[in-house]
């Protein structure tokens, strides 16, 4: 009996030690798995803090340089007095000289239209009637009132019926359409057949292109430079290399506001005697010289500040040091110029105003750049 015993101890003891080595193999696994699981941990950890470290300091040097571009230099200038050839800048298109767009002044049936398109007409020339019948046995029906007034000796009715004359041929003088001016006919719109309502419709277009103008807007500053007779040189890309005389022929009484906000004048340029290659509609840039040389009073555009409102102000240097806020009227000239209109400023006197500091600068304040 012992010795059957003994033999069935051997399995189980085989058995222990197989599963005693897989738990063993099982706990390994975990462990290795625990070591990796914790050193991706602490890479992670590394590479979210060296980020976050990095951020900082990315932000730290956006700041530095924000704050060092904010900086300001404070710089002086003093005003000075220049001359310059004044001129004044122009554009525009040209019309004609004059315009006269005809429409019948009474109602009725076009009886005759004796113009064609391209037509050059005199002053007064009859260009188109329509039917007159009615004003016409109007007209013959007064004057045989006024012979039989006439006979009668009633002088209250006579004169009465002078004026009813007049009104009536007033209205048989509508029934014709006569040129207002020497000219060219650019237009007819009109049969003979036609029936048209009083003041319905233009039937015809006549045109003076013996002279041709151009109205120019010419802004409050410049126009005391500007007067009636003035030359002005101009321009047409129809036309290059070639340039042609005009003259200020008409200044208004009145300006206007305009869309950018501030006071013009639309000044009136005549051109006598034009190039017969000049066509109304065309556009022109062009200039006025102003005679002499007109002196200015000259600051940087730096030096001058602008408001609410648009109000503009220097800061004038004192004596002793300190400075006071003055309101100017200005003109800017381009260039980053600017010219002084008001009285209160003058030559000489220092101006002190805010500046950005320069790239250079900026650098040598953060601790770069050229030494």
């Amino acid at each position: 009996m012992e010795n059957k015993d003994k033999k069935n101890d051997v399995p189980e003891s085989l058995s222990e030690l197989e599963e005693r080595k897989l738990r063993a193999a099982y706990a390994a696994r975990k462990r290795r798995k625990r070591i990796k699981t914790f050193i991706a941990w602490i890479l992670v950890i590394l590479i979210v803090g060296t980020l976050y470290v990095m951020y900082t300091q990315y932000q730290r040097d956006r700041a530095r340089e924000a704050e060092a571009m904010n900086q300001s230099v404070y710089a002086e200038t003093t005003v000075t007095m220049q001359s310059y050839q004044m001129m004044i800048d122009l554009s525009g298109y040209i019309e004609p000289y004059d315009i006269q767009e005809a429409k019948f002044r009474t109602t009725g049936t076009v009886t005759g239209v004796y113009v064609e398109e391209g037509d050059h007409v005199e002053e007064g020339q009859l260009l188109a009637s329509i039917d007159s019948t009615t004003q016409q046995a109007n007209l013959q029906s007064i004057r045989n009132q006024i012979e039989e007034a006439e006979l009668s000796g009633s002088r209250r009715d006579l004169e009465l019926l002078r004026l009813q004359e007049q009104a009536a041929v007033n209205t048989l003088d509508y029934t014709n359409i006569y040129a207002n001016f020497d000219g060219v006919v650019t237009s007819v719109d009109v049969d003979q057949g036609d029936y048209f309502e009083a003041g319905d419709l233009t039937v015809l277009t006549l045109v003076d292109i013996s002279k041709l103008k151009a109205t120019v807007e010419i802004d409050e500053i410049d126009m005391q430079y500007v007067e009636e007779g003035m030359t002005a040189y101009l321009t047409f890309d129809s036309m290059p290399g070639e340039t042609v005389e005009a003259y200020v022929s008409y200044i208004p009484m009145l300006g206007r506001y305009s869309d950018s906000g501030i006071g013009v004048v639309d000044v009136e340029l005549t051109i006598d005697n034009p190039p017969s290659s000049l066509i109304p509609g065309y556009s022109f840039e062009g200039i006025i010289n102003v005679e002499g040389d007109v002196s200015m009073l000259i600051v940087p555009q730096a030096a001058v500040s602008v408001g609410r409102g648009g109000v503009t102000t220097v800061e004038r240097k004192l004596p002793d040091g300190n400075t006071e806020t003055v309101q100017v009227q200005v003109q800017y000239l381009g260039e980053n110029l600017v010219q002084i209109l008001s009285s209160n400023i003058h030559e000489g006197d220092v101006l002190v105003y805010q500046t950005r500091s320069s790239t250079s600068s900026m650098m040598r304040m953060m601790g770069g750049g050229p030494r």
